[in-house]
């Protein structure tokens, strides 16, 4: 599957999920390339339709394209209980869709949104789709600055192998935009991810890990069949 046949997938189920959001709705805008394809939809009947609603975006970049189209935005702390989440994910299982998310870096943001929402949509392309989380995502494990060192050793000795999240232009460490590290753990093909996603975060200096655990409401899958939706 070619790069331009990916963004075409991208955009479609983006549409899809946008006509899910309703005026007077208050939304959580998710991260990453397809959950940008959601918003720039959303923007579209923003601008073309008169939609209005209130969106709380979980990330830096999130809000500034958010913002862009000139949606309504705010926080969880004037808008505790959300209608509705929308965004994307890195792998999701076909049964009971268990999620890794966090490729982009806002995972801890994401899964905040996630639980103040009454309704967790995720959209994503048919290569996303696997038997067993693990296949090809490493979990992103957000951390502490102070004492990752520590930290990566205790995730180590519960099956970890680490690879420290770097910037691409300079090779410096990775930051979230809540100033924290992303430690990539593979762990190969998880048979319990929600006792993996317990060990993880007992450990002390982990601030939150990219797996979704029995939190999916609906999945948008776009590929070469169209757009399916599951339940």
């Amino acid at each position: 599957m070619d790069a331009s046949q990916i963004e075409i997938y991208k955009q479609q189920v983006g549409k899809v999920a946008a006509s899910l959001v309703t005026s007077g709705m208050k939304v959580g805008l998710g991260s990453g390339s397809t959950a940008a394809c959601v918003v720039r939809a959303l923007g579209k009947r923003w601008q073309e339709e008169g939609l209005r609603f209130i969106g709380v975006p979980t990330s830096v970049d999130t809000a500034h394209l958010a913002q862009s189209f000139g949606i309504e935005l705010t926080t969880l702390g004037k808008c505790p209980e959300l209608d509705l989440d929308i965004d994307g994910a890195d792998e999701v299982t076909h049964q009971h869709y268990h999620l890794i998310k966090g490729l982009g870096g806002a995972l801890l943001r994401e899964k905040i949104v996630r639980y103040a929402a009454k309704k967790f949509v995720v959209v994503v392309d048919e290569r996303k789709m696997v038997n067993q989380l693990g296949d090809h995502t490493p979990i992103p494990v957000e951390v502490t600055p102070f004492g990752w060192e520590a930290t990566a050793k205790h995730l180590e000795k519960i099956g970890a192998t680490i690879s420290i999240r770097l910037k691409k232009e300079s090779k410096e460490f990775f930051l979230t935009d809540g100033a924290n590290m992303i430690l990539d753990c593979h762990f190969g093909l998880i048979t319990d991810p929600a006792k993996l996603e317990k060990e993880i975060n007992e450990i002390v200096g982990v601030m939150e890990n990219g797996l979704f655990i029995h939190c999916t409401d609906e999945v948008l899958i776009a590929g070469h069949d169209g757009i399916q939706h599951l339940k």
